[in-house]
């Protein structure tokens, strides 16, 4: 990949956090976009994601040792080992082609259909909370209302039981 084009630069710089307290878990989740949206911008140049390579350089980050470690790797793995059953998930609820979402948004909506569909641990209202907070942080103005009506027809499908019992 040419670093001098406009992907390979988006791809080396991906959204930085702001600077604010932040929650270990929270942090862990910013990084793991991080890396997904590396990952997704990538993909779109016509480059094979490096997973490892992508961790390593969000680890040298000196804010990455304040991040559960192991929220951050299992987000950040699952989704990239995941991504198109995700996306299989995730197209229906799209009024658009997948491809037309910014990187931001796809990677939020990659990270909370993870957490809806795979890790069940994650109660369904963090699950949203979390990826509309990241959409908010790092996305554009409206970019957070998308992702929550997303997943939250999502949740309605993936997470039915919860949901009406919440």
């Amino acid at each position: 990949m040419n670093k001098n084009t406009p992907s390979a630069q988006a791809a080396q710089n991906p959204p930085s956090p702001p600077k604010r307290s932040l929650t270990p878990r929270r942090r862990a989740r910013e990084y793991a976009l991080q890396g997904v949206y590396q990952s997704l911008v990538m993909r779109r140049a016509g480059s094979l994601p490096n997973a490892a390579a992508i961790a390593k350089q969000l680890a040298e980050d000196p804010g990455f040792r304040r991040c559960q470690h192991d929220l951050f790797q299992g987000i950040f793995t699952g989704v990239l080992e995941r991504t198109d059953e995700l996306e299989g998930i995730i197209t229906p609820a799209l009024d658009r082609p997948i491809n037309e979402l910014s990187p931001v948004e796809h990677a939020a909506l990659l990270i909370g259909t993870y957490e809806l569909a795979i890790d069940l641990a994650v109660p369904y209202k963090v699950a949203i909370n979390e990826a509309v907070e990241l959409a908010k942080t790092f996305g554009g103005t409206d970019g957070h209302k998308y992702v929550n009506g997303v997943l939250d027809l999502l949740a309605q499908q993936l997470r039915s039981t919860e949901v009406q019992a919440g």
